[in-house]
């Protein structure tokens, strides 16, 4: 087994099983909520703004290993980034578990790296940036379908 791989199990496990950064923020500036119907999972944003920079942010809901994971690691990127950086983190992270490509750094994320061997796992990946991007763009809701 590979060092990454073990890494990434390693993580997925942890975060999953003990999320840092789930609950609510509150007060809030944006909220979004998202749903993958493929699995189930449930995931809400709340996050709270100064100015451009992300001052905190946090998920709930329930959903599988890769998803709860992925939530929380997000949470801990994207704290004290700029809407923008985000938004780079965000198309970064997508490319490299779809596949695309992506050679930047990633820090910790690059850990789902093999979830793209797993295509339907992507979607589980993803759930809660797609929701994060959502609630920055005021639009609550999102769908993986």
């Amino acid at each position: 087994m590979s060092n990454l791989r073990e890494l990434y199990l390693e993580m997925v496990t942890d975060h999953a099983k003990r999320p840092r950064n789930k609950g609510k923020v509150d007060p809030c500036d944006h909220t979004g909520h998202g749903y993958n119907p493929l699995c189930g999972d449930v995931v809400m944003i709340t996050l709270n703004l100064d100015g451009e920079t992300i001052k905190d942010l946090k998920f709930d809901g329930e959903g599988c290993a890769i998803s709860t994971a992925s939530a929380d690691l997000m949470a801990d990127a994207v704290k004290g980034k700029t809407i923008e950086d985000a938004r780079l983190l965000f198309r970064g992270f997508h490319a490299l578990v779809a596949g695309d490509g992506f050679d930047g750094d990633l820090g910790k994320l690059i850990v789902f790296e093999g979830v793209r061997e797993f295509p339907m796992r992507v979607k589980c990946a993803t759930l809660a940036w797609h929701t994060l991007i959502a609630a920055l763009d005021d639009s609550t809701e999102v769908t993986t379908e």
